[in-house]
């Protein structure tokens, strides 16, 4: 039997009426969207589908009025469970829309690509927790100063070099393979000379420059 509420569980807070709560004003809203009348239609829900229908043009504005995405300074997206395609579009729509964002967290969200994004505002991006495994895969984020990637998949240093012009400043990544590389810490602040800290750490002199390895070939074992 249908319960009450279930012909309200693909609404969005856009679509309840009498409130005047914007997007720019939720700090951890979920990203929820119906699914597709032929999904609807599959998983025998169809009787939705006549609220959908019933809704016009102007309607669908005011809803994106709304949202105010593009207005948005604080964000937070995490542990949004994106099990299918619908939500995981729906996602993407909202980051394409964040203009403004200065900082955002997108903890486990099991994201594996954003690089089709462009955050231009974007100071502060926290995406632990995710399936990157490249530097190439994150979204443009040109004004970024503080970027933690904690707990991924990245297994080599290969394109960190492009946020040498950028004003990043701190940099985590922690719990990702590229940490047992050798020489890691000499290896990214070579790469990135302006950074400040690298996994909580500040910038030691050892950090500063890698060892000439040429000192190495030198020396001779005496036993």
């Amino acid at each position: 039997f249908q319960l009450p509420s279930d012909s309200f569980k693909y609404l969005g807070w856009c679509d309840i009426e009498e409130h005047g709560v914007r997007g720019n004003q939720l700090h951890c809203p979920r990203v929820r969207e119906g699914p597709s009348e032929e999904e609807l239609f599959f998983r025998k829900e169809e009787h939705t589908l006549k609220k959908r229908k019933q809704v016009t043009d102007a309607e669908k504005w005011e809803k994106r009025l709304q949202e105010n995405w593009e207005n948005c300074a604080e964000l937070n997206l995490s542990f949004q469970d994106l099990g299918d395609l619908y939500q995981v579009e729906n996602f993407k729509r909202i980051l394409r829309r964040l203009i403004r964002v200065e900082k955002l967290w997108l903890v486990d969200n099991s994201l594996t690509d954003l690089s089709a994004i462009r955050l231009p505002r974007c100071r502060e991006l926290n995406v632990n927790k995710n399936h990157f495994t490249s530097f190439k895969q994150l979204p443009k984020i040109p004004q970024i100063q503080h970027l933690s990637l904690a707990e991924n998949n990245i297994s080599t240093l290969s394109g960190i070099s492009d946020f040498r012009h950028t004003p990043l400043e701190s940099l985590v990544l922690k719990r990702n393979p590229c940490e047992f590389q050798e020489r890691y810490r000499q290896l990214v602040f070579s790469n990135l000379p302006n950074l400040k800290m690298l996994d909580g750490i500040p910038k030691l002199p050892e950090d500063c420059s890698p060892p000439d390895v040429r000192f190495f070939y030198k020396m001779c074992a005496i036993l």
